[in-house]
């Protein structure tokens, strides 16, 4: 591609289209070197302009006077933005240019695209079908910044450098200085896009969700989920003023879902987390096995905080990584072995933290205890009754054989004091139905439904 004849008629069939995912194509740098090659010498710094002008300025393209200098503005950016590519795809194999910080180059060259293209839906009369060119400048502006925050985190010179200039450089604060700043920037074009108070066929409300998902992807990825809320909060704000949800396309709907469920998780509210990741999970295509294992990640704890259900064999044979990951815990839950529950715990530890599940799954202790004291509570024939049959009369528990259950499956001697605690603490947690009589040493449980829940 260049800016030449054949790029110009290829821009007129666009315009009378309207085709605005078609439009968003010429701005993406996602082309081969050559391309850009061949972009960077189609034209100079001095020509740039007046050749854009001259080939947009055609009665084909309709465009009036103020979105014909939008237009222009906008590629002239991008055409300065594939010089500073080209030259850092270039540096990427010559060793001697390393300190150069090239991609932090790209960076600031793409956020003045994206300046550029926001000015033309502010001032210029961008029209409403443009808005995935938002999508596409967005989304890279986002990856360019992780690229120059990496650069810059490799560069140790450049880092010593900053440090003796700086008394109060933090190292941990800059390794993602231009990601946070990127999140500024999307945060701006929210505001752009939640802010149009043009009628909903021709409202810039149409990329907010697309924008909104960027900006969360990466406050997740500065560990600055609560910074999401603010997010939530105005587009629920502006709820009757936006489309309908569901006029959304189906993978911007999925992406917000999963990430609205994941920041009700963190929050441990996880009956609005396992509604929203449902959602996601249901909304997800077929073939979208990554999406449905990043949704299951989140969602099998849900479920067995909220409902004490574990995911089937079956489930977990299909995303090997969450079979490694779950498994383990899930058969120690069924079983009642706390010990070993502890043990698969510790395996998982760090995975689990990384992806902030670990204090969710290390309630899943509780469960496989009740299932250990439902085993006790079994074996002296108090088995539920069949229907038709009357439950059993005696349902009085000895305290020394739980405490004997639980020092056997925990590996560790445990007095009767502290399973009294336990027992006190599983039935204020609704784990049993029953109570504790201290004076006669026994745990006198409900004569139906003892263990409530025993669907794991």
């Amino acid at each position: 591609m260049a800016f030449n004849a054949l790029f110009f008629n290829e821009l007129f069939d666009i315009f009378s289209k309207q085709d605005g995912y078609q439009l968003a194509q010429t701005l993406s740098p996602d082309i081969s070197t050559e391309k850009l090659r061949n972009i960077c010498k189609s034209q100079n710094a001095h020509s740039i302009k007046g050749a854009l002008k001259r080939g947009l300025n055609a009665p084909a393209v309709g465009l009036d006077h103020q979105e014909l200098q939008g237009w222009v503005e906008v590629y002239a950016a991008y055409w300065s933005a594939t010089g500073v590519m080209l030259a850092a795809r270039e540096s990427n194999s010559d060793s001697s240019r390393s300190s150069d910080l090239l991609w932090t180059k790209v960076y600031e060259a793409w956020t003045e695209l994206l300046n550029v293209l926001l000015r033309g839906y502010q001032s210029w009369g961008f029209e409403a079908w443009t808005i995935p060119c938002l999508y596409v400048v967005c989304n890279h502006l986002r990856i360019f910044a992780m690229q120059a925050d990496k650069e810059r985190n490799n560069n140790s010179s450049f880092d010593d450098a900053a440090a003796a200039l700086q008394d109060d450089f933090d190292p941990e604060t800059n390794k993602r200085q231009k990601l946070e700043d990127c999140a500024r920037v999307l945060s701006r074009v929210f505001m752009v896009c939640q802010t149009d108070r043009a009628p909903l066929e021709e409202s810039r409300k149409w990329g907010s969700y697309y924008i909104a998902n960027l900006l969360l992807k990466t406050y997740f990825k500065l560990n600055s989920a609560s910074l999401s809320k603010n997010i939530l909060n105005s587009l629920r704000a502006g709820g009757r003023d936006m489309p309908e949800f569901s006029a959304f396309p189906k993978s911007q709907r999925v992406t917000f879902k999963y990430h609205e469920g994941v920041l009700a998780f963190l929050e441990e509210n996880y009956v609005l987390a396992e509604q929203c990741l449902t959602d996601a999970l249901n909304l997800c295509h077929k073939d979208a096995m990554r999406n449905k294992e990043l949704i299951l990640t989140y969602l099998i704890p849900c479920h067995l905080i909220k409902s004490h259900t574990l995911p089937t064999e079956e489930l977990l044979e299909r995303f090997p990584r969450l079979q490694k990951l779950f498994l383990p815990l899930c058969q120690c839950i069924k079983r009642g072995e706390l010990h070993k529950f502890d043990l698969a715990l510790q395996e998982g530890e760090d995975e689990f933290v990384k992806r902030r599940i670990y204090l969710t799954l290390e309630r899943g202790r509780d469960i496989a205890l009740r299932n250990l004291l439902r085993k006790v509570f079994l074996a002296r024939g108090f088995e539920a009754a069949k229907e038709g049959e009357k439950p059993a009369r005696r349902t009085r528990v000895p305290v020394s054989e739980f405490a004997a259950a639980i020092s056997l499956g925990s590996q560790e001697k445990i007095d009767n004091d502290e399973v009294e605690c336990l027992l006190a603490n599983m039935i204020y947690k609704g784990h049993m139905k029953g109570y504790i009589s201290r004076q006669h040493g026994i745990v006198v449980l409900s004569k139906s439904g003892a263990f409530p829940g025993t669907n794991v």
